[in-house]
């Protein structure tokens, strides 16, 4: 052999031994703070200033084609190093906007998470805290939450996701199932999906695996009143909170599910094939995406009267949150869970003033006897017109307190039930920032307490904190959240534990001072109506 092609030999050789280390070096994760490993392979993310963020990590194969309306599967495993500097897929869902300017958006590839750490390297064991979106159950990703203040000042990893949505989410009919035990909980297959890679790879990231909250806003409250009634959920987390979710509130019955999938496939024109199942999996996925949506969002109505939730009374939800919560099932676990004082005030406004027709002293009557039926007259001596400073909010008021799909007073008996088996932390937010829909005054609404935990994009842009108040009030439930998540207990005893009756924290700008819940939300009325 000649020189030259020693030489020629030589230096492939060394380019393949670099590639060789290079690719043990990538799967190894010991290099590097925006280099780590999981049992899948390996990602690298990116490091800004105090904190560490891996985005579009997929925790389970993609749900398309035959595994539509399946339960998720393992991912496979990859070589190399895989980019996490950007966010997965939204699942499938409508644009936000007028109705008329929707579009679909998001793919059925889509079951992705995102993590985010303090920056240091030298942080190991750190509280995780797993948070699943809002919206309606048709609307949201993770990644319109950005957390990075939520992990840098509390000292924790925050892992956000995706799971699908809407119909591909809990679509449930007859058909469909083939004796699958997820068949209409599709959705909440893939949150235990979400938390199984936890507890398998959270700690490459510096987590706790055995120290998991699982928190949530809205339809992430009450997936999280889901879980913690699911049997198939146990042992998966250690830790719940539930913001504007209320666990005494009732999802969809399973025969009421199948009998609206069923109307759902014969609008889709599957109802007369010989397989319904075939039909179904064969739609593109726009054609399921708005299938009765807008009615997710309605003001009037309870929890189970909306297009899809969680379906009750199957294998992965035997039983209704509030009678889950009674016989134990989430016995051990510790809970916070509370509302805002003015949920309802953003929905009265859309459907109402945004439209142009306002709630009017005329009107309110009405509205109250087509929610309430023969309750109706006791609602309105409970709740004249006049004693508030527009019907609208008279309405919104109403809704609040019955709060039979959001509000307050299907909180009270969740906390009762839970408290017998583990510490609950009952609370209410009251931060008004001055918001309006036109000229119907927000007050603390649904979602207030969002940006005083998280930056982002969710619902469209809201401001930050800035003022020294807000900034303090955001300190102050950062740490409440944070110190729960490491400890149970969200001010190590200062913060009282739910007692039935008992007075509970109002959080505030203001200051934290105690409130009668039960008498300022008209609780003891509303257990005499239908819920």
């Amino acid at each position: 052999m000649t020189a030259s092609a020693w030489t020629r030999r030589a230096l492939v050789v060394s380019a393949a031994a670099a590639l060789l280390a290079s690719s043990a070096q990538a799967t190894s994760g010991a290099h590097g703070p925006d280099l780590v490993e999981v049992r899948d392979g390996a990602l690298r993310g990116v490091v800004s200033g105090d904190h560490r963020t891996f985005s579009g990590i997929p925790f389970a194969a993609p749900p398309v084609g035959d595994r539509r309306w399946r339960a998720p599967a393992p991912v496979t495993h990859w070589r190399g190093v895989r980019d996490a500097t950007e966010p997965g897929n939204r699942c499938p869902q409508l644009s936000q906007g007028p109705p008329a300017q929707r579009v679909v958006t998001g793919s059925e590839d889509c079951l992705y998470l995102d993590v985010t750490t303090p920056a240091a390297e030298d942080d190991a064991h750190l509280p995780v805290m797993v948070w699943i979106p809002g919206g309606g159950f048709v609307t949201g990703a993770g990644s319109d939450y950005d957390p990075a203040r939520l992990a840098v000042t509390g000292r924790v990893v925050v892992v956000t996701v995706n799971y699908r949505l809407g119909a591909l989410g809990f679509l449930a009919h007859r058909d469909l199932g083939g004796g699958d035990v997820w068949s209409g909980n599709y959705g909440l297959a893939d949150q235990q999906m979400a938390l199984r890679w936890v507890r398998d790879n959270i700690e490459a990231f510096g987590g706790d695996a055995r120290n998991v909250t699982l928190f949530g806003q809205s339809a992430g409250a009450f997936s999280v009143c889901a879980q913690l009634a699911s049997p198939r959920a146990h042992g998966l987390f250690d830790k719940a909170i539930v913001q504007s979710g209320p666990c005494g509130n009732s999802f969809v019955s399973k025969a009421d599910a199948e009998e609206r999938g069923a109307e759902t496939a014969a609008r889709l024109g599957c109802a007369v094939s010989a397989d319904v199942a075939t039909c179904l999996r064969e739609k593109p996925a726009a054609d399921l995406v708005g299938v009765e949506d807008e009615e997710a969002f309605g003001s009037t109505g309870r929890l189970r009267d909306m297009p899809w939730t969680p379906v009750a009374g199957t294998p992965v939800l035997p039983a209704q949150p509030l009678d889950a919560l009674r016989s134990g099932a989430a016995a051990g676990i510790p809970l916070v869970q509370g509302v805002t004082r003015d949920e309802m005030r953003p929905f009265v406004a859309l459907d109402n003033d945004a439209q142009g027709r306002p709630v009017t002293l005329a009107s309110y009557p009405a509205i109250l006897r087509h929610v309430f039926g023969a309750d109706a007259d006791r609602v309105l001596s409970e709740y004249p017109a006049d004693r508030y400073p527009t019907p609208g909010i008279a309405l919104a008021t109403v809704l609040t307190d019955w709060g039979a799909k959001l509000g307050a007073c299907g909180a009270p008996p969740a906390d009762t039930a839970a408290a017998r088996y583990a510490p609950v932390y009952a609370y209410e937010f009251g931060q008004d920032d001055g918001g309006r829909i036109g000229t119907f005054p927000m007050g603390a609404a649904h979602g207030a307490e969002l940006p005083y935990l998280f930056d982002g994009s969710f619902a469209g842009p809201r401001p930050a904190p800035s003022s020294p108040a807000q900034l303090a009030l955001s300190r102050t439930l950062i740490t409440y959240w944070t110190t729960f998540a490491r400890t149970g207990d969200p001010d190590r005893g200062e913060w009282p534990e739910y007692r039935p009756g008992a007075p509970i924290p109002f959080l505030s700008s203001e200051g934290t001072r105690q409130v009668d819940f039960l008498t300022e939300h008209h609780c003891l009325f509303w257990r005499t109506v239908d819920r």
